[in-house]
Protein backbone atom coordinates (compact mmCIF):
# COMPACT_ATOMS: atom_id res chain seq x y z
CA UNK A 1 0.00 0.00 0.00
CA UNK A 2 2.89 2.24 1.03
CA UNK A 3 3.78 3.18 -2.97
CA UNK A 4 -0.18 3.89 -4.11
CA UNK A 5 -0.43 5.99 -0.81
CA UNK A 6 2.91 8.25 -0.85
CA UNK A 7 1.94 8.88 -4.90
CA UNK A 8 -1.79 9.60 -3.76
CA UNK A 9 -0.65 12.26 -1.20
CA UNK A 10 1.43 13.95 -3.47
CA UNK A 11 -1.12 14.34 -6.26
CA UNK A 12 -3.75 15.28 -3.81
CA UNK A 13 -1.15 18.25 -2.47
CA UNK A 14 -1.39 19.88 -5.80
CA UNK A 15 -3.80 23.24 -6.00
CA UNK A 16 -6.15 21.69 -8.86
CA UNK A 17 -6.68 18.55 -10.08
CA UNK A 18 -6.01 18.64 -13.56
CA UNK A 19 -6.96 15.80 -15.79
CA UNK A 20 -3.54 14.16 -15.83
CA UNK A 21 -3.96 14.09 -12.05
CA UNK A 22 -7.39 12.61 -11.95
CA UNK A 23 -5.41 9.65 -14.11
CA UNK A 24 -2.89 9.62 -11.60
CA UNK A 25 -5.28 9.00 -8.78
CA UNK A 26 -7.71 6.41 -10.87
CA UNK A 27 -4.26 4.85 -11.38
CA UNK A 28 -3.55 4.71 -7.30
CA UNK A 29 -6.92 3.27 -7.45
CA UNK A 30 -6.83 0.65 -9.95
CA UNK A 31 -3.45 -0.63 -8.14
CA UNK A 32 -4.56 -0.53 -4.85
CA UNK A 33 -7.76 -2.95 -5.72
CA UNK A 34 -5.47 -5.39 -7.23
CA UNK A 35 -3.21 -5.49 -3.90
CA UNK A 36 -6.73 -5.91 -2.20
CA UNK A 37 -7.96 -8.64 -4.59
CA UNK A 38 -4.80 -10.50 -5.31
CA UNK A 39 -4.54 -12.75 -7.61
CA UNK A 40 -5.22 -16.72 -6.57
CA UNK A 41 -2.42 -19.32 -6.62
CA UNK A 42 -4.66 -21.95 -7.75
CA UNK A 43 -6.49 -19.42 -10.52
CA UNK A 44 -9.62 -19.96 -9.53
CA UNK A 45 -12.87 -18.58 -10.69
CA UNK A 46 -14.00 -16.91 -7.95
CA UNK A 47 -11.28 -14.66 -7.70
CA UNK A 48 -11.01 -14.17 -11.29
CA UNK A 49 -14.49 -12.93 -11.07
CA UNK A 50 -14.07 -10.45 -8.19
CA UNK A 51 -10.69 -8.84 -10.00
CA UNK A 52 -13.04 -8.96 -13.34
CA UNK A 53 -15.85 -6.81 -11.64
CA UNK A 54 -13.43 -4.76 -9.97
CA UNK A 55 -10.79 -4.32 -12.39
CA UNK A 56 -12.44 -3.61 -15.81
CA UNK A 57 -12.17 -0.23 -17.08
CA UNK A 58 -14.40 1.78 -15.04
CA UNK A 59 -14.31 4.87 -14.72
CA UNK A 60 -13.52 5.43 -10.55
CA UNK A 61 -15.72 8.35 -10.31
CA UNK A 62 -16.89 7.80 -6.73
CA UNK A 63 -13.54 7.24 -5.11
CA UNK A 64 -12.09 9.90 -7.35
CA UNK A 65 -15.50 12.17 -5.82
CA UNK A 66 -14.50 10.82 -2.06
CA UNK A 67 -10.69 11.87 -2.45
CA UNK A 68 -11.25 15.76 -4.06
CA UNK A 69 -14.25 16.34 -1.53
CA UNK A 70 -12.25 15.39 1.21
CA UNK A 71 -9.45 17.42 -0.12
CA UNK A 72 -11.35 20.65 -0.69
CA UNK A 73 -12.32 19.54 3.31
CA UNK A 74 -8.67 20.26 4.05
CA UNK A 75 -8.15 16.18 4.63
CA UNK A 76 -5.18 14.25 3.50
CA UNK A 77 -5.49 11.49 5.57
CA UNK A 78 -3.67 8.20 3.56
CA UNK A 79 -6.60 6.21 4.79
CA UNK A 80 -8.87 7.80 2.13
CA UNK A 81 -7.15 5.54 -0.43
CA UNK A 82 -8.89 1.98 1.26
CA UNK A 83 -11.82 4.17 2.07
CA UNK A 84 -12.59 5.00 -1.48
CA UNK A 85 -11.71 1.25 -2.68
CA UNK A 86 -13.86 -0.26 -0.39
CA UNK A 87 -16.45 2.44 -1.79
CA UNK A 88 -15.71 0.65 -5.52
CA UNK A 89 -15.48 -2.44 -4.43
CA UNK A 90 -19.40 -1.94 -3.19
CA UNK A 91 -20.12 0.04 -6.43
CA UNK A 92 -18.80 -3.03 -8.32
CA UNK A 93 -20.69 -5.83 -6.77
CA UNK A 94 -23.92 -3.76 -7.65
CA UNK A 95 -23.03 -4.00 -11.61
CA UNK A 96 -22.38 -7.89 -11.19
CA UNK A 97 -26.20 -8.17 -9.79
CA UNK A 98 -27.69 -5.43 -12.29
CA UNK A 99 -26.33 -6.82 -15.39
CA UNK A 100 -27.88 -11.17 -13.84
CA UNK A 101 -30.38 -12.44 -16.77
CA UNK A 102 -32.66 -12.32 -13.68
CA UNK A 103 -32.30 -8.10 -13.33
CA UNK A 104 -31.38 -6.28 -16.05
CA UNK A 105 -29.77 -9.44 -18.89
CA UNK A 106 -27.32 -7.11 -19.80
CA UNK A 107 -23.88 -9.52 -21.70
CA UNK A 108 -21.71 -6.34 -21.78
CA UNK A 109 -20.07 -4.20 -19.09
CA UNK A 110 -17.34 -1.57 -19.56
CA UNK A 111 -16.76 -3.00 -23.26
CA UNK A 112 -15.96 -6.56 -21.93
CA UNK A 113 -18.90 -9.28 -21.74
CA UNK A 114 -20.40 -9.09 -18.10
CA UNK A 115 -19.08 -10.99 -15.39
CA UNK A 116 -22.01 -14.06 -15.14
CA UNK A 117 -21.24 -14.23 -19.20
CA UNK A 118 -17.45 -14.86 -18.54
CA UNK A 119 -17.56 -17.06 -14.94
CA UNK A 120 -21.69 -18.30 -15.02
CA UNK A 121 -24.32 -17.11 -12.99
CA UNK A 122 -23.42 -19.47 -9.97
CA UNK A 123 -20.20 -17.38 -9.84
CA UNK A 124 -21.23 -14.53 -10.51
CA UNK A 125 -23.25 -14.23 -7.56
CA UNK A 126 -21.01 -15.42 -5.05
CA UNK A 127 -18.60 -13.10 -6.19
CA UNK A 128 -20.45 -10.13 -5.57
CA UNK A 129 -21.10 -11.12 -2.17
CA UNK A 130 -17.25 -11.65 -1.70
CA UNK A 131 -16.53 -8.54 -3.05
CA UNK A 132 -19.40 -6.39 -0.72
CA UNK A 133 -17.64 -8.84 2.34
CA UNK A 134 -13.86 -7.13 1.18
CA UNK A 135 -15.20 -3.77 1.58
CA UNK A 136 -16.28 -3.96 4.41
CA UNK A 137 -13.25 -6.10 5.87
CA UNK A 138 -10.99 -2.86 4.04
CA UNK A 139 -12.91 -0.37 6.15
CA UNK A 140 -12.80 -2.50 9.38
CA UNK A 141 -8.90 -2.66 8.70
CA UNK A 142 -8.44 0.85 7.58
CA UNK A 143 -5.16 2.62 8.92
CA UNK A 144 -4.88 6.10 10.39
CA UNK A 145 -8.47 6.47 11.38
CA UNK A 146 -9.80 6.14 15.00
CA UNK A 147 -11.62 3.25 16.05
CA UNK A 148 -15.01 5.49 16.52
CA UNK A 149 -14.54 6.83 13.21
CA UNK A 150 -13.67 3.36 11.62
CA UNK A 151 -17.03 1.86 12.93
CA UNK A 152 -18.95 5.17 11.80
CA UNK A 153 -17.73 4.45 8.06
CA UNK A 154 -18.66 0.89 8.33
CA UNK A 155 -22.76 1.39 9.68
CA UNK A 156 -22.91 4.22 6.84
CA UNK A 157 -21.63 1.87 3.89
CA UNK A 158 -23.69 -0.82 5.03
CA UNK A 159 -26.95 1.36 5.60
CA UNK A 160 -26.47 2.37 1.73
CA UNK A 161 -26.69 -1.41 0.59
CA UNK A 162 -29.13 -2.70 2.66
CA UNK A 163 -33.09 -2.65 2.13
CA UNK A 164 -33.23 1.30 2.37
CA UNK A 165 -30.26 1.86 -0.19
CA UNK A 166 -29.08 -0.23 -3.15
CA UNK A 167 -31.32 -3.15 -3.00
CA UNK A 168 -34.62 -1.20 -2.79
CA UNK A 169 -33.74 0.94 -5.52
CA UNK A 170 -33.00 -2.00 -7.94
CA UNK A 171 -36.52 -3.46 -6.61
CA UNK A 172 -38.01 -0.79 -7.57
CA UNK A 173 -36.49 -0.34 -11.05
CA UNK A 174 -37.16 -4.09 -11.65
CA UNK A 175 -40.89 -3.93 -10.35
CA UNK A 176 -41.88 -0.83 -10.87
CA UNK A 177 -43.50 -0.81 -14.55
CA UNK A 178 -43.98 1.44 -16.90
CA UNK A 179 -46.05 3.71 -15.81
CA UNK A 180 -44.91 5.87 -13.01
CA UNK A 181 -44.90 9.27 -12.20
CA UNK A 182 -41.97 11.97 -12.31
CA UNK A 183 -42.23 11.11 -8.19
CA UNK A 184 -41.84 7.79 -8.34
CA UNK A 185 -38.90 7.67 -10.72
CA UNK A 186 -36.68 10.25 -9.26
CA UNK A 187 -37.44 8.16 -5.60
CA UNK A 188 -35.85 4.91 -7.57
CA UNK A 189 -32.94 7.17 -8.91
CA UNK A 190 -32.02 8.24 -5.45
CA UNK A 191 -31.98 4.78 -4.39
CA UNK A 192 -30.00 3.26 -7.58
CA UNK A 193 -27.67 6.53 -7.98
CA UNK A 194 -27.82 8.67 -5.64
CA UNK A 195 -27.35 6.94 -2.88
CA UNK A 196 -24.07 5.71 -3.52
CA UNK A 197 -22.94 9.34 -4.33
CA UNK A 198 -24.33 10.09 -0.91
CA UNK A 199 -22.54 7.86 1.16
CA UNK A 200 -19.46 8.82 -1.10
CA UNK A 201 -19.16 11.96 -0.16
CA UNK A 202 -20.56 11.23 3.29
CA UNK A 203 -17.67 9.06 3.98
CA UNK A 204 -15.23 11.77 2.99
CA UNK A 205 -17.24 14.33 5.39
CA UNK A 206 -16.65 11.20 7.98
CA UNK A 207 -12.71 10.95 7.47
CA UNK A 208 -12.18 14.70 7.44
CA UNK A 209 -14.26 15.23 10.45
CA UNK A 210 -16.91 18.14 9.04
CA UNK A 211 -19.09 19.69 10.52
CA UNK A 212 -22.96 18.22 10.51
CA UNK A 213 -24.12 21.25 7.87
CA UNK A 214 -21.33 20.37 5.60
CA UNK A 215 -22.27 16.72 5.67
CA UNK A 216 -25.88 18.01 5.02
CA UNK A 217 -24.60 20.25 1.80
CA UNK A 218 -22.62 17.45 0.24
CA UNK A 219 -25.55 14.81 0.63
CA UNK A 220 -27.55 17.08 -1.11
CA UNK A 221 -25.01 17.94 -3.31
CA UNK A 222 -25.14 14.45 -4.20
CA UNK A 223 -28.50 13.65 -4.48
CA UNK A 224 -28.42 16.32 -7.60
CA UNK A 225 -25.92 14.88 -8.90
CA UNK A 226 -27.03 11.54 -8.65
CA UNK A 227 -30.31 12.97 -10.28
CA UNK A 228 -27.88 14.18 -12.80
CA UNK A 229 -25.91 11.22 -13.83
CA UNK A 230 -29.14 8.90 -14.10
CA UNK A 231 -30.56 11.35 -16.36
CA UNK A 232 -27.64 11.27 -18.85
CA UNK A 233 -27.16 7.44 -18.57
CA UNK A 234 -31.07 7.31 -19.61
CA UNK A 235 -29.75 9.25 -22.93
CA UNK A 236 -26.99 7.13 -23.61
CA UNK A 237 -29.10 3.75 -22.91
CA UNK A 238 -30.13 4.14 -26.90
CA UNK A 239 -26.29 5.09 -28.08
CA UNK A 240 -24.11 2.53 -29.89
CA UNK A 241 -22.75 -0.16 -27.32
CA UNK A 242 -19.88 -0.03 -28.86
CA UNK A 243 -19.40 3.87 -28.06
CA UNK A 244 -20.82 3.51 -24.54
CA UNK A 245 -19.08 -0.13 -24.03
CA UNK A 246 -22.69 -1.64 -22.20
CA UNK A 247 -25.63 -3.25 -23.33
CA UNK A 248 -28.19 -0.47 -24.94
CA UNK A 249 -31.73 -0.84 -24.53
CA UNK A 250 -32.16 -2.00 -21.51
CA UNK A 251 -34.29 0.68 -20.18
CA UNK A 252 -37.27 -0.93 -22.67
CA UNK A 253 -40.20 -1.00 -20.92
CA UNK A 254 -39.20 0.36 -17.52
CA UNK A 255 -40.29 4.66 -16.91
CA UNK A 256 -37.81 7.02 -16.90
CA UNK A 257 -37.70 10.55 -16.91
CA UNK A 258 -37.35 10.07 -20.88
CA UNK A 259 -40.41 7.88 -21.20
CA UNK A 260 -42.49 9.69 -19.09
CA UNK A 261 -41.87 13.66 -19.62
CA UNK A 262 -40.02 13.63 -22.79
CA UNK A 263 -36.54 14.07 -23.86
CA UNK A 264 -36.98 17.73 -23.71
CA UNK A 265 -38.28 18.24 -20.37
CA UNK A 266 -35.34 15.50 -18.98
CA UNK A 267 -33.14 17.93 -21.00
CA UNK A 268 -34.65 20.30 -18.80
CA UNK A 269 -34.50 18.62 -15.53
CA UNK A 270 -30.90 17.13 -16.22
CA UNK A 271 -29.95 21.31 -16.27
CA UNK A 272 -31.86 22.08 -12.73
CA UNK A 273 -30.21 19.15 -11.12
CA UNK A 274 -26.65 19.99 -12.00
CA UNK A 275 -27.69 23.73 -10.67
CA UNK A 276 -28.78 22.41 -7.65
CA UNK A 277 -25.56 20.47 -7.38
CA UNK A 278 -23.68 23.37 -8.25
CA UNK A 279 -25.38 25.74 -5.10
CA UNK A 280 -25.11 22.66 -2.13
CA UNK A 281 -21.59 21.97 -3.31
CA UNK A 282 -20.19 25.59 -3.02
CA UNK A 283 -22.35 25.86 0.44
CA UNK A 284 -20.07 22.79 1.32
CA UNK A 285 -16.57 23.81 -0.02
CA UNK A 286 -17.01 27.31 -1.16
CA UNK A 287 -14.64 28.83 -3.60
CA UNK A 288 -12.58 25.61 -2.88
CA UNK A 289 -12.67 24.22 -6.37
CA UNK A 290 -10.92 20.28 -7.11
CA UNK A 291 -15.22 18.53 -6.65
CA UNK A 292 -16.16 21.46 -9.06
CA UNK A 293 -13.95 21.16 -11.40
CA UNK A 294 -13.96 17.27 -11.84
CA UNK A 295 -17.97 17.68 -12.03
CA UNK A 296 -17.62 19.84 -15.03
CA UNK A 297 -15.78 17.64 -16.60
CA UNK A 298 -18.18 14.70 -16.20
CA UNK A 299 -20.80 17.24 -17.99
CA UNK A 300 -18.87 19.52 -20.43
CA UNK A 301 -21.45 19.77 -22.82
CA UNK A 302 -24.28 20.11 -19.74
CA UNK A 303 -23.17 23.89 -18.72
CA UNK A 304 -24.80 25.68 -18.45
CA UNK A 305 -27.43 24.47 -20.38
CA UNK A 306 -28.37 20.46 -21.29
CA UNK A 307 -28.52 21.11 -24.75
CA UNK A 308 -29.48 17.23 -24.94
CA UNK A 309 -31.93 16.64 -27.57
CA UNK A 310 -33.22 13.62 -28.70
CA UNK A 311 -30.76 11.12 -29.87
CA UNK A 312 -28.27 13.79 -30.28
CA UNK A 313 -27.23 13.00 -26.48
CA UNK A 314 -25.76 10.00 -26.33
CA UNK A 315 -22.70 10.06 -28.18
CA UNK A 316 -21.18 13.04 -26.11
CA UNK A 317 -22.16 11.27 -23.26
CA UNK A 318 -20.44 8.14 -24.75
CA UNK A 319 -17.17 10.12 -25.53
CA UNK A 320 -17.27 11.72 -22.40
CA UNK A 321 -17.42 7.80 -20.64
CA UNK A 322 -14.76 7.02 -22.37
CA UNK A 323 -12.27 10.16 -21.36
CA UNK A 324 -12.88 9.90 -17.66
CA UNK A 325 -13.08 6.19 -17.54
Amino acid sequence: MATETRRFSGIIERAEPSEDEVQLVRQAVDARIGQLLPESEQGDALTGAMRAAALGSGKRMRPLLLMLVARDLGCTSPALLDVACAVELVHASSLVLDDMPCMDNARLRRGRPAVHVQFGEDVAILASIALLSRAFCILSAAQDIAPAVRSRLVCTLAETVGAQGLARGQFQDLHGGGKRSAADIATTNELKTGVLLGVTVEMAAIVAQADDQVAGSLRAFALAAGHAFQIRDDFADGSDSAITGKDTGKDAGKATFISTLGSAEAARRLAGYLQEAERHLHDAVGARSRTRRFVERLFPQAAPEARFVGGIVARPAARLDARIG
